[in-house]
């Protein structure tokens, strides 16, 4: 019996490895920084995502804890957290009183203005690209998470 040569296809090669291990290292970058920026604002990492979601648009609990992939107690305990801040309000969805969402304060959204200005990671290197290779480089992403640019 003789050895066989493993086949390398798409997903073993060693390039598409490397871009794995490239966006994971950028990932984890950007976790450590994002955990730091939030602890100046004595918030959580997870308390600083919740906030950065509302900052946007109010929703449901449910949908932030499909957004954050995480169980809709654990988004509970933490809106009740930011809530006790000021952060982030509870009201009734227009559309179904039924439903709670939450939505960030005007003390929240500009608390989650000045985290997200606070957040240094990658911009100086973004900045030493083209605008024609940012965009690029936002269509693959969008592209890879499925998004339509």
């Amino acid at each position: 019996m003789t050895p066989q040569t493993p086949r390398t296809t798409p997903h073993t090669d060693a390039l598409t490895l490397e871009v794995v291990e490239l966006v994971g290292t950028v990932v984890a970058r950007y976790h450590e920084e994002y955990e730091e920026a939030a602890a100046k604002h004595s918030l959580t990492g997870a308390q600083a995502r919740v906030l950065a979601l509302l900052s946007r648009e109010p929703m449901p609990m449910r949908r932030i804890a499909q957004k954050l992939k995480c169980e809709p107690s654990n988004v509970t305990g933490i809106v009740d957290r930011l809530e006790g801040r000021g952060l982030v309000e509870r009201r009734p969805d227009p559309d179904d009183r039924r439903v709670k969402l939450a939505a960030a304060t005007e003390d929240g959204r500009e608390t989650a203005g000045r985290l997200r200005a606070s957040l240094n990671f990658a911009r100086e290197p973004l900045a030493g690209l083209s605008t024609e290779e940012r965009t690029t480089l936002r269509d693959l992403l969008r592209r890879m998470l499925g998004e339509t640019p």
